[in-house]
């Protein structure tokens, strides 16, 4: 239920100290005041937007570049959120508009989500999910103008800015403002996102995030593409790799999802996660763990692994469609035409001229090439193969 923008709390683990408390209310004063709106939050976020910023007060070893970096993704959020409540307030009749058939295509990190997101958003009849848009949502763009809306401009301005002063990022992964980008920048505006504990190292929050209900975020991450597909129409083609931690609430908000997972073999993809964790939080924080990183990273991989294998048992085996990267990379096109006849989609030729030119404009290592070394992050092979022993045997060919 929603109500004014003061404190509730009754849903936190801990309750948040005067502080924080004070904190909070200043964010959401300064939020305000960016976007000339009146907050009107849901208890919801609320209580995640406590739980983040208590954490980052008490916990994070951010430095003094880092805090302030990290204030204003919290504030970037938060003012995206306000005006997106505003502008459906406004407008209820969007919320009235149906999302059928969401395709969401996730898989542990590093497995070839990106890639597949990108081929399938060259389809002309998919929707997907825009970068620019996702923290600069209203009005909703025009399908005409995704590439000469004056906020693409100032976002492409900005990754141009970071391939200057951190290439190394875009040689892990790299997204262009008009690139298909990952739901979590649509669920961070509620404050319940693995975006955050990823980039910050905060444990409490991680606790709190892996226990709490997914729901919100889900029925959020719907109410903005409500909005985003006003004019811009077409069947929305998403991408998370997170999303098997809350596959439950995803069914629930979208009971007719179209799933697709990615599968790697794990000693690639966890020194590949590790690595982007790494050079992530090293831009922020006064110094990096990085065995802690190969243990959370581990544990959270685990956590998805398991929640597939029960989805997969509660509503068939195929009720996901599973989808190797060695695939993937060696015959894209193979495999995209395996994916429409699953679903028993047409692929137009138009999709299909599209695709290869996205491949052939896209080369892999067109960023640069990521190297890793997972022994730094206190893993060897043998035992990333021993813990995902059951994984290696259901999933990999």
């Amino acid at each position: 239920m929603h109500g004014d923008a003061t404190l509730n709390t009754e849903m936190s683990l801990e309750p948040p100290t005067l502080e924080t408390a004070m904190k909070v209310k200043d964010i959401i004063i300064e939020a305000e005041a960016i976007t000339g709106l009146k907050a009107n939050l849901p208890d919801d976020a609320i209580n995640g937007l406590t739980q983040l910023v208590k954490s980052i007060v008490d916990e994070a070893p951010l430095s003094e570049q880092g805090l302030q970096s990290s204030k204003k993704m919290i504030l970037n959020n938060l003012a995206n959120r306000i005006r997106v409540d505003h502008y459906l307030e406004q407008h209820p009749e969007l919320l009235q508009q149906a999302i059928e058939t969401p395709t969401f295509v996730f898989g542990l990190p590093r497995t070839g989500t990106t890639l597949l997101i990108n081929l399938l958003a060259e389809d002309p009849a998919r929707r997907a999910f825009i970068r620019w848009e996702s923290l600069n949502s209203v009005p909703p763009p025009k399908a005409s103008e995704v590439r000469t809306d004056p906020r693409y401009f100032e976002a492409q301005a900005l990754i141009e800015q970071s391939l200057k002063y951190v290439p190394h990022i875009s040689a892990i992964h790299h997204e262009n403002a008009d690139s298909p980008t990952e739901c979590q920048f649509s669920m961070s505006q509620t404050f319940c996102s693995q975006l955050f504990e990823s980039m910050i190292d905060i444990p409490s929050y991680r606790k709190w995030f892996l226990s709490t209900d997914y729901l919100p975020a889900f029925k959020y991450h719907k109410r903005l593409l409500q909005l985003l597909q006003t004019h811009a129409p077409g069947q929305w083609t998403l991408k998370n790799p997170w999303h098997p931690l809350y596959l439950t609430a995803l069914k629930e908000v979208f009971p007719d999802a179209q799933l697709i997972m990615t599968h790697r073999d794990p000693v690639e993809v966890v020194g590949s996660a590790c690595s982007l964790i790494k050079h992530v939080r090293l831009l922020t924080h006064e110094h990096v763990d990085l065995e802690k990183i190969g243990s959370t990273t581990i544990d959270i991989f685990q956590r998805m692994i398991d929640n597939i294998i029960n989805y997969k048992v509660k509503y068939g085996e195929n009720s996901i469609y599973d989808i190797q990267y060695q695939d993937i990379i060696k015959n894209p096109t193979e495999s995209i035409h395996n994916i429409y006849r699953h679903f028993n989609q047409p692929l137009t030729n138009e999709a299909k001229n599209a695709m290869k030119k996205y491949l052939t404009d896209n080369p892999k290592g067109k960023h640069g090439k990521h190297e890793y070394i997972l022994e730094e992050f206190g893993l060897n092979e043998a035992y990333i193969r021993s813990i995902f022993s059951d994984y290696y045997d259901r999933f990999l060919l």
